[in-house]
């Protein structure tokens, strides 16, 4: 957000004042996309920046590619914390990745996860794995290993850090990154389950739960006005997994590209794929955001705008299709809605992805 737009929301709580600055994140990315291309020899087939790294598999005239990726699931864990429960934290971090390389056209092969503390809580690490092996099992993906690190002086008491890694499999014809996209080409997105692993930051300051606040959990049990349920349930509703919805078109050419809506909003994550001299235009009043947000933006004060550049806003997953298949996919595709368009760049080097109708996106 601009200096102009912090002014005149003064007071509203922003993703940055929370502690995460995405701007500083991107910038550094940017500044060492140079020290990492150093390192890719001819097996590696696309630089960083996708949802995926995509990795040549041995072997002469091998027409298979692997796809990585690593992930955590952020200070959602902070929430878990806060209300004793953590077996969906590991189906968190499960499929968060499993929709990274998901959206390069792989299925994925195997799974390692990263467990750190200061020192562990009784019954901890098997509740995370349980819910991994879930994940794992659901998405036919194996949890082959990990590691386990008790850390005391870098973590705090009481805390601890997950990540995951996976690697799956796409042949070489069927990779989705988006190169053949082109004007005219529709956007098709996908419902999320809540906020999934992004945004808790700023969530956490929205809603007033602050680590080691005694009235946490009574908070986090309590049902809002605004919900049906208890707001723990919401925020700590499971990532969702979209292979079961995409998985059967993977081998039907009909995404051109695909993108998982996770920091940096849907503009944010769709520009990632979209190729140079285009732009997608992504039309916020095609969908209503489910009650959580709205109760969250309330409950924040927070601007509209900061709203769509933090969170998913609904929209977990967006594929991109030729028009003539957009209207086969929504009606195939459970809660599958068109949401934009692509279109040649108003401005070459701008960004590749933007927002329209967020004046009539209504918020507080």
């Amino acid at each position: 957000m601009n200096t102009e737009n912090r002014t005149a929301h003064a007071g509203r709580a922003t993703y940055r004042d929370a502690g995460v600055d995405i701007n500083a994140a991107d910038a550094a990315k940017q500044r060492i996309a140079e020290l990492v291309a150093a390192t890719h020899g001819p097996q590696v087939l696309r630089g960083v920046g996708h949802f995926g790294g995509f990795f040549q598999a041995p072997g002469p005239d091998n027409p298979f590619v692997l796809v990585s990726s690593a992930d955590s699931v952020g200070t959602k864990i902070l929430v878990a914390e806060m209300a004793g429960q953590h077996a969906s934290i590991g189906v968190d971090l499960v499929n968060h990745c499993v929709n990274d390389i998901l959206a390069c056209g792989a299925r994925p092969l195997f799974f390692l996860d990263y467990i750190a503390a200061e020192r562990f809580a009784p019954g901890l690490i098997e509740e995370l794995i349980r819910g991994m092996t879930a994940a794992c099992r659901a998405a036919g993906c194996a949890l082959i290993g990990g590691e386990t690190a008790q850390l005391p002086g870098i973590y705090q008491p009481g805390t601890y850090d997950l990540a995951g890694f996976i690697v799956g499999v796409v042949h070489r014809d069927l990779i989705v990154d988006g190169a053949t996209i082109q004007p005219g080409d529709v956007l098709v997105g996908l419902p999320s389950s809540g906020l999934h692993t992004n945004g808790y930051s700023l969530a956490r300051v929205a809603f007033g739960l602050h680590a080691g606040d005694p009235e946490a959990r009574a908070k986090l049990a309590a049902t809002p006005s605004w919900a049906d349920r208890p707001l723990g349930e919401l925020l700590l509703e499971p990532h969702r997994s979209y292979l079961p919805l995409i998985e059967p078109l993977l081998d039907s050419g009909l995404l051109r590209g695909m993108a998982h809506i996770t920091g940096g909003g849907i503009a944010g994550n769709v520009q990632r794929v979209i190729p140079e001299g285009l732009e997608a235009i992504i039309d916020v009043r095609t969908w209503e955001p489910p009650a959580l947000f709205r109760g969250l933006q309330q409950a924040g004060g927070i601007d509209t705008a900061e709203m769509y550049r933090v969170f998913n806003m609904g929209v977990g997953f967006v594929m991109i299709v030729r028009p003539d298949d957009a209207q086969r996919l929504t009606s195939q595709v459970d809660g599958a809605r068109i949401i934009g368009e692509v279109q040649a760049a108003r401005e070459p080097h701008g960004a590749r992805a933007r927002y329209v109708g967020l004046a009539d996106a209504g918020g507080v």
